[in-house]
This record gives structure tokens, C-alpha cells and sequence, in this order.
């Protein structure tokens, strides 16, 4: 009797113990411009429901994320990348405007729709123009499901989205790099940590009301935390043009995640961070409690000519907006290569979490990364050409099989890499434009080489970050000089290679990467320096395009689909 108790008991808890089950985040937004002083300088600024950064979306593995967006920018189209969500089975979510969808006009609401697959640190920006810099950018936080736990140990968990900051407009920047003679936007104003900055107001005229150091917009952002407990930071870099180092005064850092994988440990007093690269670093609130300490980032790899970013470490209970009364941490040296070079070396996948990569590839494309005149334009450029928007979006083309709205003769797979000097201003400057894609054979492996070159300026390499919709890649290597075809795959890295959606192409280097073209659709790979992008700096992958799905009607209207009914 007894045991026909507990066998109906173990029944019943069987059938009727819940499941974890897969949630639906709902968020409505409107996208509009307003006059904010994030450094002090008033200047327009593209918010989300009022705020830059936008909020924070937060999410379990599994779940489904809708996002109602509504365009109030009066005259603009929008357009939002979900930057390292990979879109399985949603290709036309994936935000990039003209590649998979056509921009939301004035006024127009769009529903983005789709799963996050992996728990991670993530990130959403504008895809459109150069609308990220204006600030619409936000953080992705995907957790675990229920019950399943990290392999690193931690009390609290808080993000900081590093950025560089102009106070030029982004059409007065576009005009200028699209103009004869080329404007160069220069270098940025300030470092925002967490959407605040701090800029020298005495350093330049304005009108009155423009610059106001007392302004509470631009009080130093402050995380708070409590003596002896552990803390997980997620920091990103959403940067127009820098590469940054971050430093917490008098605390180590242990990097624990890159890009929503885990990443085998280790200690560093300064993280570099590339644009469009997300970390997850453990600090120890183990410092003297009684006053506060800085956070700090700076400018690498260009000459600093930006003030360094500053935060507050808040060691409870100090009062928040205590400056601690030491000097700021300067940072390392901005052009000393070899640390930034030996950081990148050391991300490892995490032991017991390596997925590792299959042992060949079947395609190999070498992307040489330089810098163009295109009747007289400047440019940037991979294997000599600048790639161009059409004005009907890709995705919705190769669906439709519009094939005579974008070229349709492929973009180079190399360069003479036996007669080209890295070193050197290329002997002949020009290059060509095209909107021609890369077709992957689908399920084939594919091998990326980027290979840094001389800008047309002497002796200068720029460091570059490229960034790959729709996938993860796992990162092969890094190497200096110009890459040998025959030598440097001999010395892959093929038991533990950290897997990413971003990643830096150091000054006159090369950088290799591995993925599988699985996901059907049509992905956009780029440096994530808006400038470099904006004036060409890309190409575009198409992969099982016959696998999918039927396309939603309201990512149409522009191009040859004005026709086809904007919205359902």
C-alpha cells in the first residue's frame, strides 16, 4: 500500500512539478530626438523613451523579446541591430538597414521579434546613417535558465557601455566624409561611461546655456558596492572611432566572459576593449571602505587628443558622487601594441566550455583592409573595394529573386598579397564601389583572414574592429606583418579559440577567423568604426537563402518593394 503511495506521489510529481518555461519580454519604445547634456555640451541626442543609453533589456535564455518600436525623428528612417543575437529563423530581424530590412519611416511603428538563444552580455544600437553615435544604443543581459549556474561566482552583476562622444552632429560628420575636399570627423570631444562624461567647458567658446559643467546630466556615473562582495561588471565599447582601455583604481580584474562565451580567467589591471566587443570582469570590493575610487577609461591606438572617462566606484556608505581624493589612473601608453596585441592572445575558451572548430575549412576569403580614393572621394575598403547600400535591401532582393537591383558580379576573395606592401602608401590609390555579395555554399566552413595595411597616410594603421552578423566565430589567431598563407594556419589555434561576434585587427597585422555559414539569410561583416563603415568598410554574406521563411511585409517599402505594402 505504502508503495503504491509513493509510486502515485512520484506520478503526480512528475506531471504536475512545473517546467521552466520560455518567457515573452515585451518592451514598446519611441525613438526620438532631444537636447541632452551627457558631458555637459547640450547637443541633440537620439533617445528611447527619453534616456541614452536606452534601457537595459533583460531576458533568460530561450526567451522571445518583442520590441514595438516607433520612429518619432520627423524626418529620418531608423533602423536597430540587436548586436549579437543571431537571428536562427528571424534573419529579417536582425536590423540592418538595407541588408535585411528596409528603414522605419517617420512616424511608423515596427515590431522586432526574436529569440535569444545563449545567456550573455549583448548589446542594441542604431543600424542606420550614423545614428549610433547620436546615443541610441542599450545593453542585452541574457541570463540562465532557472537552476543552471555560472562557473565563476558572483554577489551582484551591473553594466557600463563605454562610448566616445562628438559634438558635431551625425549629418554634419556624414556631409564632411562624404564631401570633396574629405572632412575627417576627428577625435571625439569625451569618453561617456555609462552615458556621462565630463567636458572642459573653458576649453572652447559657446553660447550661453550650451556648456554647464553644474549641469546633473553630466555627474560622473557611480556604481555602488559593498565591502568584501564580488562583482560582475559587464563592460561594452559602442565607440564611433576609438579603442579604449578600462581601469578600475587599485582593483584587478578577472575576465570571465567575451561576447556571451566563457573565457578561461585571467587578471588584468586594465581591459582593452574594442568597438562592438562586450567583457564580463569580476572585481573584488576589497579596498579601504571609507572613501571612493575611480573608474577610468582612455583612448589607444590613435595620439589622445579626448580627455579620459571618469566613474565612481562608490564603496558603501559613501555617498555616491564623492570624488576620491587620488589622481585618476592615466591607462597604458596609446601606442604601445604589445599589450593590446598580448590581451587578444590570451582569450581562451574556458576549459569545460570549449566548442571547438572544425579541424579545416572549405573557403578561404583574405580581406584586405585600406583606405581608397574613388573619383576623388575617400573611402575605406576591403581588397581595394567600397562596399554600397542599394536601395532595396538584400535580404528582401535574393528572396524575391530581384536580382538586377544589386551587382551581381562577386567582390574579390583576395589581393596580390605577393606584391603588396603593408608597409607603404599603396603605390596606386584607387579603388572601386560595389554592392556585390559573397555567396557561401550553406553548412560549409568558412575561413575570414583580415590583413592591416598603410592607410594613404605615411606610416600609420589604423586598428580596425570587425564585427559578423547572424554568427559566431571562433578567432584562430593573431599574427604580425602579412599574413603567409603556407606558415600561419600551421599555427591555428584548434583546441581552445574563444568564440566572439566581434574582433580587433591590430596596426599591420591580421587576424584570422572560422564559421560555419548556417544561419539562413543574408549577414553583414564590417569594421564597427562608424566612420570606416559609413564610407564603405564591408562586405555582405548570403547563405540557405531557400531556406528561408516567408518574409514579413513590413520590413518592405523602399527600393522596388514601394509597391509591396509598408506594413501588414
Amino acid at each position: 500500500m505504502v508503495l503504491k503511495l509513493l509510486a502515485s506521489c512520484l506520478f503526480i510529481c512528475l506531471v504536475y512539478v512545473p517546467l521552466a518555461v520560455a518567457r515573452i519580454r515585451y518592451h514598446k519604445w519611441d525613438v526620438k530626438y532631444e537636447l541632452k547634456s551627457p558631458d555637459c555640451y547640450k547637443k541633440l541626442v537620439i533617445t528611447i523613451n527619453g534616456g541614452s543609453p536606452g534601457p537595459t533589456i533583460f531576458a533568460q535564455q530561450g526567451d522571445t523579446i518583442i520590441v514595438e518600436v516607433t520612429n518619432k525623428l520627423f524626418t529620418d528612417g531608423v533602423t536597430i541591430h540587436w548586436h549579437g543575437i543571431q537571428q536562427f529563423g528571424t534573419p529579417w530581424s536582425d536590423g540592418r538597414g538595407g541588408v535585411t530590412q528596409c528603414p522605419i519611416v517617420p512616424g511608423d511603428t515596427f515590431k522586432y521579434e526574436f529569440k535569444v538563444e545563449r545567456a550573455g552580455t549583448y548589446l542594441y544600437h542604431a543600424h542606420y546613417g550614423m545614428q549610433r553615435d547620436a546615443g541610441l544604443y542599450g545593453s542585452i543581459q541574457v541570463s540562465l535558465p532557472d537552476g543552471v549556474s555560472e562557473p565563476f561566482a558572483y554577489d551582484y552583476d551591473r553594466s557600463i557601455i563605454l562610448d566616445d562622444w562628438y559634438h558635431k552632429s551625425i549629418s554634419e560628420q556624414a556631409v564632411g566624409l562624404s564631401s570633396i575636399p574629405f572632412v575627417w570627423v576627428g577625435e571625439p570631444q569625451s569618453l561617456l561611461i555609462q552615458g556621462k562624461g565630463k567636458f572642459d567647458c573653458s576649453s572652447v567658446p559657446s553660447p550661453a546655456g550650451v556648456c554647464n559643467v553644474s549641469n546633473p546630466e553630466c555627474s560622473p556615473y557611480s556604481i555602488t558596492v559593498i565591502p568584501g562582495k564580488i562583482y560582475r561588471l559587464r563592460v561594452a565599447s559602442l565607440t564611433s572611432l576609438s579603442s579604449l582601455s578600462f581601469q578600475i583604481e587599485g582593483h584587478d580584474m578577472t575576465v570571465v566572459e567575451a561576447d556571451g562565451h566563457y573565457v578561461e580567467p585571467f587578471v588584468v589591471k586594465n581591459l582593452f576593449i574594442y568597438s562592438g566587443e562586450t567583457y564580463s570582469v569580476l572585481i573584488k570590493a576589497d579596498q579601504e571602505p571609507s572613501r571612493n575610487y575611480w573608474m577610468t577609461t582612455n583612448v589607444v591606438s590613435r595620439p589622445p587628443n579626448t580627455t579620459n572617462g571618469l566613474a565612481i566606484l562608490n564603496y558603501y556608505p559613501n555617498h555616491p558622487l564623492q570624488s576620491p581624493t587620488t589622481v585618476p589612473p592615466h591607462g597604458p601608453i596609446w601606442n604601445d601594441t604589445a599589450p593590446r596585441f598580448a590581451q587578444s592572445l590570451a582569450i581562451k575558451a574556458r576549459q569545460g566550455f570549449i566548442l571547438a572548430p572544425p579541424p579545416t575549412s572549405d573557403r578561404v576569403i583574405v580581406f584586405l583592409n585600406t583606405q581608397n580614393l574613388v573619383n576623388g572621394y575617400f573611402h575605406w575598403s576591403v581588397n581595394n573595394v567600397s562596399y554600397t547600400v542599394p536601395d532595396t535591401p538584400f535580404l528582401i532582393a535574393l528572396k524575391l529573386k530581384l536580382g538586377h537591383v544589386f551587382d551581381q558580379t562577386p567582390p574579390p576573395n583576395g589581393y596580390d598579397f605577393v606584391n603588396y606592401d603593408i608597409y607603404n602608401v599603396a603605390k596606386n590609390k584607387n579603388g572601386t564601389t560595389s554592392n556585390g555579395i559573397y555567396r557561401l555554399d550553406f553548412k560549409t566552413t568558412v575561413d575570414i583572414i583580415l590583413q592591416n595595411a598603410n592607410t594613404m597616410t605615411p606610416n600609420n594603421s589604423e586598428t580596425h574592429a570587425w564585427h559578423l552578423h547572424g554568427h559566431d566565430f571562433w578567432v584562430l589567431g593573431y599574427g604580425t606583418g602579412k599574413f603567409d598563407m603556407y606558415k600561419d594556419p600551421k599555427n591555428y589555434n584548434l583546441v581552445n579559440p574563444i568564440m566572439k561576434n566581434t574582433v580587433p585587427l591590430h596596426p599591420y597585422g591580421w587576424t584570422a577567423l572560422r564559421f560555419k555559414a548556417d544561419n539562413p539569410g543574408v549577414w553583414a561583416f564590417h569594421c564597427h568604426i562608424e566612420p570606416h563603415l559609413f564610407t564603405g568598410m564591408g562586405v555582405v554574406f548570403e547563405e540557405g537563402i531557400d531556406k528561408v521563411g516567408d518574409l514579413p511585409s513590413s520590413i518592405m517599402g523602399c527600393g522596388r518593394t514601394r509597391g509591396f505594402g509598408r506594413r501588414p
